[in-house]
């Protein structure tokens, strides 16, 4: 068959105006979000519902072509983005967008795989409820891609990744055949739970095409500081002093570094740092209180007495309103854009456990400054998980090619000190084609026997998203 047959295949399904072939039409499609990979695609392909992308994906299998799902393009490791040989399809999830049931009294809500994070929130609000999982990109990342990468965010502390958040799908496998357990259910004991299977598999085993979420109560207060620190093992110490103050009401807590801060003053001039003075680290924390506002902040002002008592903090401000509350935010939530306005960077999304972060940032912080002269370090990211957003930018004097020519290296360094550290090299953000190496050098050989054994078992013609994780 030719590519034209392909393509007359394919508009039979969904209909001319959503088989996009035009290169003006397809471009967004084709470039990840960092535009560190751009492929090229035979047609961009955008059903309207579950029946049809089994249609199209059933088609591809029996005609041979591979599939790259896509949902907002947000993410950070090429695993949304075809390869260059354009005989590839970009199965794009945009138009799959219904809000299904909300469940108040069950304290769920399903919904479809394009529906935004946002749109999401939004759904669960209008119920006068909370869904929890929280990005920067949230305006435009979808549920069908947070599921897929497992996203984490700002609200794992206490609410946990996409995965805990999950409580059914309804996905297509790689043959076609449609799998629906969209259920409520919290307890469900009937073998293997193989939505996790797909959940973090960035559709490399099936499409993500609706999901049943769960809901919280919406809190009645909520209350954000911003703590000066003199290092992360202060922040740590924080940490426990917010546990133990706080419970289960800390939601939220971010580490920044004096370096991240002064990139979003930078390139943000409307967030400014709350301190006159400088300071080499500062923690946001957040807590959401069902009882009243009044509890909620002298739970916060308490910690923060606390800790000013024991030395641990430096200085401190409570935000006084909403609009304080989302400036504090803004700090934070814009760190990853500011860097990237500054230039080209090395990002490494890595966990650690907790009591080891600051040894590692210590440990890790010389060896790349012994080895990579005038580099600066970005940290940033959420301690109160684990996860750090652990990147390097050039040194000011170097162009982008030879600070890239160094990206190995860096790479080899960094990953080596978090697996030292009992680490992973991929907290949030997947693996896609950015670490599939660094996947089988650090995975051991039984799980990467065990991961490939699952992909051919799912995928045997290996059509859906070809080339990521594996």
């Amino acid at each position: 068959m030719t590519d034209d047959d392909h393509l007359e295949a394919l508009v039979a399904i969904v209909g001319t105006s959503n088989v996009l072939v035009d290169d003006h039409d397809k471009a967004a499609y084709l470039t990840d979000w960092r535009q560190r990979y751009v492929g090229r695609a035979l047609a961009v392909v955008r059903p309207a519902d579950v029946e049809q992308v089994a249609r199209v994906v059933r088609w591809c299998g029996e005609a041979g072509i591979a599939i790259v799902p896509q949902g907002g393009n947000t993410g950070l490791v090429g695993g949304a983005t075809p390869d260059d040989s354009g005989v590839q399809i970009v199965l794009s999830t945009a138009r799959m967008k219904a809000v299904r049931e909300v469940d108040a009294l069950n304290d769920t809500i399903t919904v479809e795989a394009g529906c935004t994070l946002a749109e999401v929130q939004a759904a669960a609000v209008e119920a006068g409820k909370l869904f929890p999982l929280s990005l920067a990109s949230e305006g435009s990342c979808t549920i069908g891609g947070n599921l897929s990468t497992n996203a984490g965010g700002t609200g794992v502390l206490r609410y946990g990744n996409a995965r805990d958040l999950c409580l059914g799908l309804e996905a297509v496998l790689p043959n076609g055949d449609v799998v629906s357990h969209l259920t409520g259910l919290r307890k469900d004991n009937t073998g293997y739970h193989w939505s996790d299977l797909l959940i973090g598999a960035e559709g490399t085993l099936g499409i993500v095409t609706a999901a049943t979420l769960k809901l919280y109560p919406a809190p009645r207060a909520r209350w954000t500081a911003w703590a000066a620190v003199a290092s992360p093992d202060d922040a740590l110490r924080l940490l426990a002093i917010a546990q133990r103050r706080c419970g289960p009401t800390l939601t939220a807590f971010e580490l920044v570094s004096d370096f991240a801060l002064s990139l979003v003053e930078k390139h943000f001039p409307a967030s400014r740092s709350p301190f006159a003075a400088r300071h080499p680290q500062a923690v946001l924390i957040e807590v959401s209180d069902h009882e009243s506002e009044a509890h909620a902040r002298a739970m916060l002002e308490g910690l923060l007495e606390d800790a000013l008592t024991a030395a641990i903090v430096i200085d401190a401000v409570v935000a006084e309103d909403i609009a304080r509350s989302k400036a504090l935010w803004a700090l934070r939530e814009n760190v990853s854009e500011a860097q990237a306005a500054e230039g080209k960077n090395i990002k490494h999304d890595i966990s650690v456990p907790i009591s080891r972060i600051a040894a590692f940032v210590a440990t890790t912080d010389a060896a790349l400054a012994a080895g990579f002269h005038g580099i600066r370090m970005v940290t940033f990211g959420h301690l109160g998980d684990g996860n750090l957003h652990y990147n390097v930018s050039p040194p000011v004097t170097m162009d982008d090619a030879a600070f890239l020519a160094m990206q190995p290296a860096i790479n080899r360094l960094v990953h080596d000190a978090v697996m030292a550290y009992g680490g992973s090299i991929s907290a949030e953000h997947g693996i896609g084609q950015l670490k599939r190496d660094a996947l089988a050098h650090y995975k051991s050989a039984s799980e990467m026997i065990m991961m490939r054994t699952i992909k051919a078992a799912l995928d045997p013609r290996g059509i859906m998203n070809p080339g990521k994780v594996l």
